[in-house]
């Protein structure tokens, strides 16, 4: 029985939450094994209440642990899995096109198509 484009995409969207958990997975192992602070408290944690912890700017402890390259990729990771949850996962934030797979599993957080994010980089220089 041939795939539907449809089961296509719903099966690329499942790899992509996927690999969106491990990165997001990855990146609290990584601050943990560098911070005591940060790993005492996240230790009797949730695993999907990280960003939130990481959002709250009363933590201070929180915000020094995380480097705000880490904290802008946990938000942007939290952004897709609540895309994929949504059904959006996937449309470029600007123009609502589909974004290409190939740059979906370069950066599976990708906000914008190529197009649209190189008018952005350009208009931020």
């Amino acid at each position: 029985m041939a795939k539907t484009a449809a089961t296509t995409q719903r099966d690329f969207t499942a790899k992509m939450e996927k690999s969106l958990l491990e990165l997001k997975r990855e990146i609290v192992r990584n601050l943990v094994a560098s911070s005591e602070d940060f790993k005492e408290i996240v230790e009797d944690m949730d695993p999907k209440d990280f960003a939130d912890v990481a959002s709250d700017d009363n933590d201070r402890k929180m915000l020094e642990a995380i480097g705000s390259q880490d904290l802008k990729r946990l938000r942007m990771i939290d952004s897709a899995l609540t895309r994929i949850q949504q059904g959006k996962y996937g449309l470029c934030m600007k123009c609502s096109q589909k974004i290409p797979q190939p740059r979906l599993e370069a950066i599976p957080y990708a906000l914008m198509c190529i197009d649209c994010k190189t008018i952005e980089e350009k208009r931020n220089r």
